[in-house]
């Protein structure tokens, strides 16, 4: 017998109403956030070729462990896309759009990751990329949009941590520095924390393992080895923040969890969320990043947010209620020709938004699938009204429309329909 018991794979789910309204509506005010700030939207592929994401380093999990590779048909090596920079920059580098490019996105990502609370193995991202400026004024004006987007979809309860990893020329005196101090307290450090120091002693840093982040707070910082032109890029930065008035925290073992990041990098961390899984999102500087894909050596800097992250810290805050989603009339005939389905292709493409019952169903029956409905407005339409030339229009929230008296119910000529419905939605 064939299988009928499917179900989403493990660490995936479906999202249905309220919630896939709610998602849709908080990229929406992200995407008005962006273009307020000059950015257009950019579509890349959810696949790639896999050496598109092996630049994103070959210490990160993402690469090592997460990354959904296969061979397609072609004999290609394609993998999902575990986020977005590279893709971004893997397009920049094929379509040379002008500098500096300021462009925004939103979709779905993938990482063969353990499944968990606000972390699936299929995730929502939104986000924001500017290449071709070196200024550290950009990197400010980036941090303030995320900070923006998140204020405005009513969170308060976050800390904003910022970070310089330096140059890549700052770096070889400080992993020298680095990994002799971890090797010497090798026997505190787990055994995959002993694995990632022999490929990169960054990436320890970023460890959550509660002994590899007790030895890592004794570490040595990477402040102590920034170059000046460094030094200088993060104080304009700090500086910015605080002439806009974003309140921020410097963390100098902040190191993210992609290898690709240079000077700046920030994360958005909710304080109403678990510690190990508190990241609503964040970014930096990918100064060589365009340039490891084959591009000149454009300077990138950006951010990323998790929608499903996002939106747990706005239930936290109780905040960003699901939009409303029920339609503004409801249309109830009961004749027995195609006039109830002229009537709401009718209101349909005079922009309002209509529905009916199907099936032939009784007055009863649909008066009831009108007040399940939560629509505003139902619009009558029997043998008598159709006889007259007229339709009823009752009020179904009468708190939600503008009735011109007390009577919740009357009758309109037909041809008056659409203009009265617009009059008692307004």
């Amino acid at each position: 017998m064939a299988r009928t018991d499917f179900q989403s794979p493990p660490g995936t789910r479906d999202i249905t109403e309220p919630e896939a309204s709610r998602a849709r509506h908080l990229v929406a005010l992200f995407a008005e956030e962006a273009r307020r700030a000059g950015f257009e939207r950019v579509i890349t592929p959810m696949f790639e070729d896999v050496g598109v994401f092996v630049r994103l380093g070959e210490a990160s999990d993402v690469v090592t462990k997460e990354l959904y590779a296969f061979e397609d048909k072609g004999g290609r090596t394609i993998a999902l896309r575990p986020e977005f920079t590279a893709s971004v920059c893997r397009a920049f580098v094929q379509h040379r759009p002008l500098t500096p490019w300021k462009t925004w996105y939103e979709g779905p990502a993938f990482r063969y990751d353990k499944p968990q609370k606000g972390r699936y193995r299929q995730f929502d991202q939104l986000g924001v990329e500017v290449i071709g400026s070196n200024d550290p004024d950009i990197d400010t004006e980036v941090i303030a949009l995320a900070d923006r987007f998140l204020r405005r979809v009513g969170l308060t309860g976050y800390t904003l941590i910022i970070n310089s990893l330096g140059d890549f020329a700052d770096r070889p005196s400080y992993l020298s520095a680095l990994t002799g101090f971890f090797e010497s307290r090798a026997a505190d450090l787990s055994e995959q924390a002993k694995a990632t120091l022999a490929i990169n002693p960054l990436r320890v840093l970023d460890s959550k393992r509660p002994g590899d982040a007790a030895v890592a707070a004794e570490a040595p910082t990477i402040i102590e080895y920034l170059s000046d032109d460094a030094a200088a890029a993060f104080e304009r930065v700090k500086n910015g923040l605080d002439a806009l008035g974003v309140p921020y925290e410097v963390d100098p073992r902040l190191v993210r969890g992609l290898d690709y990041y240079t000077r700046t990098t920030f994360e958005f961390a909710s304080d109403s969320l678990d510690a190990a899984q508190n990241a609503l999102g964040g970014g930096g500087r990918y100064d060589g990043l365009v340039e490891a894909l084959g591009g000149p050596a454009e300077p990138g800097v950006g951010f990323s947010m998790g929608v499903d992250r996002t939106l747990l810290a706005a239930d936290a805050e109780g905040v960003l209620p699901p939009p409303a989603t029920a339609v503004d009339v409801w249309v109830v005939a009961t004749t027995p020709g195609t006039e109830g389905l002229a009537l709401v292709e009718e209101l349909r493409r005079a922009g309002i938004a209509a529905d009916r019952a199907y099936d032939g169903r009784s007055m009863k029956a649909q008066m009831k699938a009108a007040n399940r409905s939560q629509s505003a407005l139902a619009v009558i339409l029997g043998e008598d009204e159709l006889s007259a030339g007229t339709v009823s229009v009752r009020a179904m929230r009468p708190d939600a429309v503008a009735l011109p008296s007390d009577t919740q119910q009357f009758e309109v000529d037909r041809p008056q329909l659409i203009e009265t419905v617009r009059s008692l939605l307004s």
